[in-house]
């Protein structure tokens, strides 16, 4: 396809991710831009143990981003977390972007206060310091976590909404957040069926990424 090329880096191991989330990404791009995806083989399936495992995705993450330096216009890291981020914005000459780091700040638009709704309990202090480096820390109410397993919760699409609905609502009723941003790029799906259900907007990490890097792409195509 002819246009500008966004790359889609998923830093868990597992295709079927990739391949869904490509997908949410390219039905949010205009015409003009494609998406490929590219998926880490060296990290669990979906990270979800312990933010050191978040962390020792990034330099895979980072290795995926320069081999593909010369084949993209921009990169997205596709986990909510950020991993290998920092390490690509500093190394490469290209737009880059994060879930983590685009939602919040979609979140935050018009001084709003937001939450975070997601499955993995284990990472909340990585998903904590996200809004404290944005410089978003008065804004964010925090997260809650939908009840039980993440791995089994993946495999169960209505159970998933289900639970994603219950820790929503908890941020809004208990936290007072404003808007509530599903937190995980293998939680894309899963966002889209949300919104109908709550008033206050629910931010999808993958368009609020793809909004950002569309933006970047294009003021740096205009010098």
């Amino acid at each position: 396809m002819s246009g500008r090329r966004i790359l889609l880096i998923n830093p868990n191991s597992l295709e079927a991710t990739t391949a869904m989330m490509v997908a949410i990404a390219r039905s949010a791009v205009p015409d003009s831009f494609d998406v490929v995806g590219a998926t880490a083989t060296r990290a669990p399936q979906m990270i979800v143990s312990s933010a050191a495992a978040l962390d020792a995705a990034a330099p895979e993450v980072e290795e995926i981003a320069s081999a593909h330096r010369n084949l993209c216009d921009g990169m997205i890291v596709a986990a909510f977390g950020d991993p290998g981020l920092a390490g690509i914005k500093s190394a490469l000459n290209l737009p880059a972007v994060g879930i983590g780091e685009a939602s919040m700040l979609a979140a935050a638009e018009g001084g709003r206060r937001f939450g975070v709704a997601t499955t993995t309990p284990l990472l909340g202090a990585k998903i904590d310091a996200l809004p404290e480096a944005l410089g978003l820390r008065s804004s964010y109410t925090g997260t809650r976590f939908a009840d039980g397993d993440p791995h089994e919760l993946m495999r169960d699409s209505e159970r998933l909404r289900a639970a994603l609905a219950g820790a929503v609502e908890a941020c809004i009723v208990k936290d007072g957040a404003e808007a509530v941003i599903i937190g995980g790029g293998p939680l894309g799906g899963a966002a889209r069926t949300l919104q109908p259900m709550f008033a206050v907007p629910i931010i999808a990490p993958i368009p609020s990424a793809v909004a950002r890097i569309i933006c970047l792409v294009a003021a740096r195509a205009a010098g």
